[in-house]
């Protein structure tokens, strides 16, 4: 999955989506659900919202097209996530003694159309702080690609991460060690 370029990162050319008041709930629900799950390292419930072949990828910066062509400060499959997840959790891990624990605040969730693929791109800003002995400050954009209904899956909140991108405003600054999903 890691250098599978057929893996669209692309969010342009949009079909346009009637956003009902009852479509944008749902979807604010989804976001807010998905960062309630890591806030509270919930990290299976959290994994189990991802599609099969569903991708988190944090660019190194922000105008950044292609994880492919590029590096990146994450571009992880559905195995390095489960392999941060067991880091994370991990009793004999030196580096989460204390535990990192999160509180982030998400907003500004738009939907902002329908790939052709039939995903739904969904925009939100966050702040989180995240603390391990001291309090760290990240901000940035997070775009959302959704499938929904059947193609969801078996998550229960009606859709499935099929990929998350997190721009941090700082992305090409001097950044701390990344340790948890952002």
């Amino acid at each position: 999955m890691l250098l599978d370029l057929g893996f669209d990162v692309s969010t342009h050319g949009l079909q346009p989506v009637d956003v009902t008041p009852e479509l944008q709930l749902a979807v604010t629900r989804f976001v807010y659900l998905e960062a309630r799950l890591l806030d509270e390292r919930r990290f299976d419930e959290w994994l189990a919202l991802w599609t099969p072949d569903g991708m988190y990828w944090m660019p190194r910066r922000p105008d950044q097209p292609s994880p492919y062509d590029h590096i990146s400060l994450m571009w992880e499959d559905a195995m390095l996530r489960e392999v941060r997840v067991k880091r994370l959790l991990n009793p004999n891990n030196w580096s989460q003694q204390p535990p990192t624990r999160t509180a982030r605040l998400v907003g500004n969730v738009m939907v902002d159309g329908r790939t052709a693929a039939g995903e739904l791109v969904v925009t939100a800003s966050f702040q989180l702080t995240e603390w391990r002995n001291t309090a760290q400050q990240r901000a940035g954009a997070i775009t959302y690609k959704l499938k929904e209904g059947a193609a969801a899956g078996s998550t229960s909140a009606g859709f499935a991460l099929h990929m998350k991108r997190v721009t941090l405003v700082d992305s090409d600054g001097v950044l701390p060690i990344i340790e948890v999903f952002v």
